[in-house]
């Protein structure tokens, strides 16, 4: 328990931690690969190229001291990373150099502000959070691996089939070499795959959503390929994964993880996806298709146009044939074809005005997920339409869980 003195210091010094973010972020990941480059493999590189990874930090940083004195006001941020962590294989014995580093890297940063009450404030601070995240961390380890088909680490898994989709996005269907059953999974969550690429010098971590209904035989993620440079993080993996891996192929993955799970099992849903944004929520669809096929669900996707649309025929399918299920298309690009077959219900973007012109009232669960603008986007309409925040669930692709701080 933090003494009244650690937790004054430590709530009134958390904005200047959040001032300085980025440049603490940067120092802590430099200072890191250093001293410990055994943990380089379990951070995104295209993250931290792009600065992502560095904000993350931080701001969960600041958000736990802010809230040091009450962590139920952050549940959602501190299950993320919790998820996160058990999906990496973060283990105790990491955290002690991890505080280290951050501490040695505020120090860095804010110079004679960060006086000696101040850094010994954090570092109790940041031992009380560790603790807290290690025990939740041990709960969640140990009830994926005791699970029926759980297991703990990385397993081994065949490419059963691999199914191209667009031009730019491939399914992959896997089944687990050893022939023994596999873990279920809460729709929404996702896999972690350990790529060890021939010619790369470090492995690569990356979190895959499972893009169909839980309770089959095998585990489907479907990947887009990154447009950019293969030499470059953006496209190493996707581009391995489109180019090289073939069907037979063995890959290693971490059992299923995630927080973004349906929470809400009265309500209708409204599932909002934007590009490939939606390989989480087709595994919620499929799931209330199969499962709850009463249930009132509206599938809403945005994207470029028909070339771009991954998984159309199956969705508009289901919306066939289901009078509970509806499905609309929002292009911002449509092609000359597009206009004339009428493949889409509204040109441009998701907003309010179309929102509440589709769907009978606000009275709903919402998941949504699709790039970051995008999900700024339909936070803020949810919020102008009086969506509580227990009913509106995001999932992002990269660290940042927030999206007022994305």
């Amino acid at each position: 328990m933090l003494d009244s003195n650690t937790l004054s210091i430590v709530k009134s010094t958390a904005p200047v931690l959040k001032d300085h973010a980025r440049d603490i972020g940067v120092r802590f990941y430099e200072l890191l690969f250093a001293k410990a480059p055994e943990l380089y493999n379990i951070f995104n590189q295209t993250n931290q190229q792009r600065g992502l990874q560095q904000e993350a930090l931080a701001y969960a940083v600041y958000a736990a001291g802010e809230n040091i004195d009450n962590l139920d006001a952050i549940k959602p941020l501190v299950m993320r990373v919790a998820e996160k962590h058990v999906a990496l294989g973060v283990q105790p014995e990491q955290y002690p150099v991890v505080g280290e580093t951050l501490l040695q890297a505020v120090k860095d940063v804010l110079g004679d502000a960060a006086t000696d009450d101040v850094i010994d404030a954090w570092g109790e601070a940041y031992n009380a959070i560790a603790d807290v995240f290690i025990s939740l961390e041990q709960e969640l380890y140990e009830e994926t691996e005791q699970q029926t088909g759980g297991w703990s680490g990385f397993r081994e898994f065949i490419v059963d089939k691999k199914v191209k989709e667009t031009g730019s996005v491939t399914s992959f269907y896997f089944k687990p070499k050893d022939g023994k059953p596999i873990a279920t999974y809460q729709p929404g969550q996702y896999l972690t795959l350990r790529a060890e690429i021939e010619g790369e010098q470090y492995t690569h971590m990356r979190h895959y959503s499972l893009s169909d209904a839980p309770g089959k035989d095998y585990y489907r993620i479907s990947v887009k390929r990154e447009d950019g440079d293969d030499n470059t993080p953006d496209g190493i993996v996707s581009n391995y994964l489109h180019h090289q891996v073939q069907e037979g192929d063995v890959l290693s993955f971490a059992a299923p993880a995630g927080d973004f799970t349906i929470m809400n099992e009265d309500l209708p849903i409204v599932l909002i996806s934007g590009g490939i944004g939606l390989t989480p929520l087709m595994s919620i669809f499929n799931h209330l298709t199969e499962k709850e096929p009463h249930r009132p669900v509206t599938f809403i996707h945005a994207t470029q146009n028909s070339s771009n649309h991954a998984m159309k025929q199956h969705v508009a399918k289901v919306a066939d044939e289901y009078e509970n299920v509806s499905s609309f298309v929002c292009y911002d690009d449509p092609t000359a074809e597009d206009k004339a077959a009428h493949h889409f219900d509204k040109e441009g973007y998701v907003d309010l005005e179309w929102l509440k012109s589709i769907l009978p009232s606000n009275q709903a669960d919402f998941y949504f997920c699709g790039p970051v603008p995008f999900m700024k986007a339909v936070n803020q309409a949810l919020k102008d339409w009086d969506v509580p925040e227990e009913r509106s669930h995001y999932e992002v692709f990269n660290p940042i869980s927030i999206l007022e701080e994305a």
